[in-house]
C-alpha cells in the first residue's frame, strides 16, 4: 500500500534569492548541503513511486500515482494541469514560473512501468519495495520511476537551498512508454517552448544524445479463396488444376525478402555511435491461418524495425515494401495476391502498432556541457556520450524542436528484469547533479540557448 503524502514534505518555493554568479562548485555545495541530509526523502519518495502499481500493458492504472505527483509538483508552487489520453492514464503537466530571462528546461519522465508474470521468480514482491546491498528492489526502480524520483528531489533542492531560477521548469510526467503510446505526444500539445529537455531513463552514469528509431508493422497476404485441406492435393502437384496457396507458406517468401534487406542494410547503413548492423528487421509474431482442415487463408507477420536518426519510419517502411513488393512480382500466386502493409500507430494496446522517432542531439549543444560538468562535479570525471541502445519519448520531444539529453539512474540491464533494482548511491548523486543542472541551465540567460 502507498503510505502518506506528508512523508516527502515539499520545501517552499520561496527560498532566499540565489547568489551572484560565481563559482559552479560553490552553488554545488550550497545544493549538496540541502540534500546531504534528505536522502532518506529520497528514498521513501521512490520507493512511494514504486509502490504504486502502474504495469502496462494492461494500463489505464495511473490515477493514483498521477494524482500523488501532481500534489506534489502543486506544493512546489507549479501550475499544474492534467490532460486526459485513456480512462485512468491521465498525464500531468506542471510549469514552475521562473523569475525571468532564464533558459528554460524540461523534464519529462513515465510512470507506466513494464509488466509483470505470473511465476516469475522475484526475491520480494515487484510492487512492495525493498532495500538491500544499498539498492532498491521493485519493478520501476530503474525504468525510470527512480529517475523521476531523483529529478523531483533536485527540483525541491534548487528551490529550497536557492529560490527560483530565472528560468522555468516543466514537467511532464506521462503514461504508455512502455507500448508507445501518445503519452507525450499529447502533453506535448500543451507544452510551451523550451530550451532544453531531460529524461532521466537508466543510463548508467552516460549522456545519451540520441537514439535509433523504432517502428512496428504488419504484412498481411490474404487469399480471396478458402480451401478445405482435402483440395490441398490438387494445388501443389502437376495437372491440379487449383490456382490456390497456403498464405503461411508464401510468407516465407516475404520472411526471406526481409532477411535480405536487412543484411544490405548492415552493410550500407551505419551512423556514429551505434555498432553496425543496429538497423535490423525483426520478425517479432507471426498469425495465420484458421484450422487443420483448412488450407491457410490468410497469414499477418508482425515486424519491429530499427533505424537511425536522419531516416524517417515513412522512408524504412516504405524501402520494406519496395522490397517485399519486388520479391512477391516473382511468384506466380503472390503477383496477384501481394502483400499488404500497416505501418505505426498510436498504441501497442489499442491498434497493436508503435513508432519512435530516430534523433541525434548536436554534441556541441551548450545543455550538453552543462549537464557534463555537473556529472564531472559530482562523480569526479567526465560523462561518457553515447546512443541509446533503446528507445524512449526523447524521440518525441526532438520531433518538436526540443535539444533531448537522456540520463538517469540505474542500469539498461536492470530494467525490465526479474528483481529489477537501482542502486542508492545511484539514485543520490543523480539527485545532485540534476539540482545542478536545474541551477544552472535556468539561471543563465537566453543567448545561446537554442
Amino acid at each position: 500500500m502507498a503510505r502518506d503524502r506528508d512523508e516527502h514534505p515539499t520545501p517552499s518555493p520561496r527560498g532566499p534569492a540565489p547568489e551572484a554568479p560565481g563559482s559552479a562548485s560553490r552553488t554545488g555545495d550550497v545544493l549538496d548541503a540541502y540534500l546531504a541530509g534528505r536522502e532518506e526523502e529520497l528514498l521513501r519518495l521512490t520507493e512511494r513511486l514504486v509502490a504504486y502499481e502502474t504495469p502496462c500493458p494492461p494500463g489505464r492504472n495511473a490515477e493514483g500515482i498521477q494524482q500523488f505527483l501532481a500534489q506534489q509538483l502543486a506544493g512546489l508552487g507549479a501550475e499544474v494541469r492534467t490532460v486526459p489520453l485513456y480512462p485512468g492514464d491521465p498525464q500531468v503537466l506542471a510549469r514552475l514560473r521562473g523569475r525571468g530571462g532564464g533558459r528554460s528546461l524540461l523534464l519529462n519522465g513515465h510512470v507506466d512501468v513494464a509488466a509483470t508474470a505470473p511465476g516469475e521468480p522475484w526475491t520480494t514482491p515487484p510492487f512492495q519495495p525493498a532495500r538491500r546491498g544499498g539498492r532498491i528492489y521493485g519493478r520501476g526502480t530503474a525504468d525510470m520511476k527512480g529517475g523521476l524520483a531523483a529529478a523531483l528531489m533536485g527540483l525541491s533542492a534548487v528551490l529550497a537551498a536557492l529560490g527560483r531560477p530565472r528560468g522555468d521548469v516543466i514537467v511532464q510526467a506521462v503514461t504508455g512508454e512502455e507500448m508507445g503510446e501518445a503519452g507525450t505526444r499529447t502533453v506535448l500539445a500543451h507544452t510551451p517552448a523550451v530550451d532544453l529537455a531531460v529524461v532521466p531513463e537508466p543510463t548508467a552514469g552516460e549522456i545519451a544524445l540520441g537514439q535509433g528509431g523504432v517502428v512496428t508493422g504488419w504484412i498481411t497476404i490474404q487469399s480471396p479463396q478458402t480451401f478445405h485441406d482435402a483440395l490441398r492435393r490438387r494445388m501443389i502437384h502437376a495437372g491440379g488444376g487449383v490456382h490456390g496457396a497456403s498464405a503461411i507458406e508464401k510468407m516465407m517468401l516475404v520472411l526471406q525478402a526481409l532477411q535480405g534487406l536487412e543484411r544490405h542494410w548492415a552493410v550500407v547503413k551505419a551512423h556514429p555511435g551505434f555498432p553496425p548492423g543496429t538497423t535490423t528487421i525483426n520478425p517479432a509474431r507471426i498469425e495465420g491461418g484458421r484450422h487443420p482442415a483448412f488450407v491457410a487463408d490468410r497469414c499477418a507477420l508482425w515486424v519491429t524495425v530499427h533505424f537511425y536518426p536522419g531516416e524517417t519510419d515513412e522512408g524504412v517502411a516504405a524501402e520494406i515494401e519496395r522490397t517485399v513488393l519486388a520479391a512477391a512480382a516473382a511468384d506466380p500466386w503472390l503477383r496477384e495476391h501481394p502483400p499488404t502493409f500497416r505501418w505505426g500507430g498510436q498504441s501497442m494496446i489499442e491498434d497493436r502498432g508503435e513508432v519512435f522517432p530516430a534523433f541525434a542531439t548536436d554534441p556541441s549543444h551548450p545543455g550538453v556541457a552543462v549537464l557534463a560538468r555537473a556529472h564531472a562535479e559530482v562523480r569526479g570525471g567526465a560523462p561518457a556520450q553515447a546512443m541509446l541502445p533503446s528507445v524512449c519519448d526523447a524521440g518525441w520531444l526532438a520531433a518538436r524542436g526540443i535539444p533531448a539529453l537522456i540520463y538517469g539512474p540505474g542500469r539498461w540491464e536492470q530494467a525490465h528484469a526479474v528483481d529489477e533494482h537501482v542502486a542508492i548511491a545511484d539514485l543520490v548523486a543523480c539527485a545532485r547533479v540534476y539540482a545542478r543542472l536545474i541551477a544552472t541551465w535556468c539561471e543563465a540567460g537566453e543567448e545561446g540557448a537554442r
